[in-house]
């Protein structure tokens, strides 16, 4: 009798060891789990600089990445561009980005060259705080960029850097040499202020935030300084357009403003 009692015994003990083993392979298993993936989608990143074959470039106002469940779209700073992304754990994969074909500066059209070529294929992202960086996979190619909060439509300097069409779709750069100076504030106060590629202006506002409109109250006041044709060329356009009624649209870091036509204007908050 002893014996079989101390068989009925030594049956449950190996039992709870081959249960407390199971358990830690299951253990080791999920540590071999893929690891979270980065919450790079859904937030708006500004791109501050890009590396490609180990030559940094800062990036020019306006360049930024928006990332979205399965695409990504962005500004390098002249064209807009768009692509499809995935991401795993801590790796991104951009394919199939095209951009517009806006004509910008020389320097503008190279840095926009360097952020096309290093933003595609894998990616190694690291995250800290606000900072994100994404590597290739040999590192010779990387980009800086960091999460922006939206800009609100009024206190906020918007930068104007495209002109619409009438059908109020298609982009075009601003006159060669004209757009440094060009931007616009719209104050609490109800005024909106700013420069219109060579003068400074001003005029009374009204924001109907239900109806996304902003009404300018023009003609708007400006100064008298006379200055080259493109910029002349230019402010002609935008004294015409801020006289009236405008429908407004807001995403994120870049304002649209147009009238009844379809005609209007693109621009970029600018840094913080």
């Amino acid at each position: 009798m002893p014996k079989p009692r101390a068989r009925a015994v030594l049956l449950p003990l190996l039992l709870l060891l081959s249960a407390c083993g199971t358990e830690g392979g299951a253990g080791s298993a999920g540590g071999d789990l893929a690891s979270p993936d980065l919450p790079v989608v859904g937030t708006h990143w500004t791109v501050d600089a890009v590396t490609v074959d180990g030559r940094r470039s800062v990036a020019p106002a306006g360049a930024r990445i928006d990332v979205e469940e399965g695409r990504v779209r962005g500004n390098s700073g002249c064209n807009a561009f768009g692509g499809s992304v995935a991401v795993r754990g801590d790796v991104l994969t951009v394919s199939s980005v095209e951009a517009t074909e806006i004509g910008c500066s020389a320097e503008r059209q190279r840095f926009e060259a360097e952020l096309l070529k290093a933003f595609s294929g894998p990616l190694k992202g690291s995250l800290k705080g606000d900072a994100l960086r994404l590597a290739s996979p040999d590192g010779r190619n990387e980009l800086e960029l960091t999460a922006e909060p939206a800009a609100p439509l009024t206190g906020t300097t918007w930068k104007i850097d495209g002109l619409l069409s009438g059908d109020g779709e298609t982009v075009s750069s601003l006159p060669a040499d004209s757009g440094a100076k060009a931007k616009l504030v719209v104050g609490a106060d109800g005024r909106v202020t700013g420069n219109l590629g060579c003068n400074d202006f001003s005029a009374s506002v009204r924001i109907d935030g239900a109806a996304r409109t902003l009404t300018v109250e023009g003609p708007a006041a400006t100064t008298r300084m006379i200055c080259t044709g493109p910029q002349m060329e230019l402010e002609t356009k935008l004294y015409e357009l801020l006289d009236g009624p405008l429908d407004y649209r807001l995403n994120h870091r870049t304002l649209t403003l147009t009238d009844g036509s379809g005609r209007g204007l693109t621009a970029t908050a600018t840094a913080r």
